[in-house]
């Protein structure tokens, strides 16, 4: 692909410092892409920067990097305040950023269980808050980096902690049907893919081998060209577009998702 294919797209892309997130920030990066980096903290976005710029020869001005800690909630209305006033265009939100469920029932500060919080609805917050940036100009996108664990899933309306019966698997794959319902919201064109089984920190909720987190972050990556065609609310498998599960095409699962999301993140509609 020629390098000049995205040179005057940008991009965010949340957990950007490891995995899929780094690899597919430095995929964009090559192709002259601006990216925005971000990481858990200042540090870690600052060090994956200087990764590329030494390893993949990104120059450093096609690089910004953000800071904030998806387990506090304020932190990415902060994220999403600084991203808005510094590129009040947008043409793409990668939403990675994600964590395994920890083995014992974990609440943020926020009130929420952890992988809920981190994996969706710290992603729901950020995307709503930077419609206004994704919307300036008609083909911005959004891209849910999911799991095909989300065929496995329900969403627990009643108890989305999972204080009363907790599993860290049933956990994460809840996260991940709330990230693919949520694809399919008409406020901001959105779709969903599931990179592949790779070799990264969630690779032990899978199986014991993968793909190069580079193989999964192509797939990523493609879905932020504007030359590939996206339908809202689609589900990627690698590259091919299949059925995601049936919950997450359900006008009635959508606004209810909408609705709780709002809730625990404490927005008012």
């Amino acid at each position: 692909m020629p390098d000049s294919t995205l040179s005057s797209r940008t991009v965010l892309v949340t957990g950007a410092t490891s995995g899929i997130g780094y690899e597919t920030a430095r995929q964009l990066a090559e192709r002259g892409a601006t990216v925005l980096l971000h990481g858990r903290t200042t540090e870690e976005a600052r060090a994956a920067a200087d990764r590329l710029i030494a390893t993949a020869g990104v120059t450093a001005s096609r690089l910004r990097t953000y800071a904030a800690d998806f387990t506090h909630l304020e932190e990415v209305e902060s994220l999403a305040r600084r991203v808005v006033a510094e590129h009040p265009h947008l043409d793409v939100l990668v939403n990675n950023a994600g964590i395994a469920a920890p083995e014992r029932h974990t609440v943020t500060v926020d009130g929420n269980e952890i992988a809920l919080q981190v994996n969706f609805l710290a992603h729901y917050l950020l995307t709503c808050l930077l419609e206004p940036a994704l919307t300036t100009d008609p083909g911005g996108r959004v891209v849910n980096v999911s799991s095909s664990l989300h065929r496995t899933a329900n969403i627990q309306w009643n108890d989305p902690n999972r204080a009363r019966r907790y599993s860290r698997l049933a956990a994460y794959a809840q996260s991940q049907l709330a990230l693919t319902v949520f694809a399919a919201d008409p406020r901001v064109t959105a779709v969903s893919v599931h990179p592949g089984i790779c070799d990264t920190a969630l690779l032990s909720l899978y199986a014991h081998e993968g793909l190069t987190p580079a193989e999964g972050a192509a797939n990523v990556a493609r879905l932020c060209d504007p030359a590939v065609e996206i339908v809202n609310g689609a589900y990627y498998d690698r590259a091919e577009r299949v059925e995601p599960a049936s919950a997450a095409t359900e006008d009635r699962t959508i606004k209810r998702l909408n609705k709780l999301a709002d809730l625990l993140v404490g927005r008012t509609a």
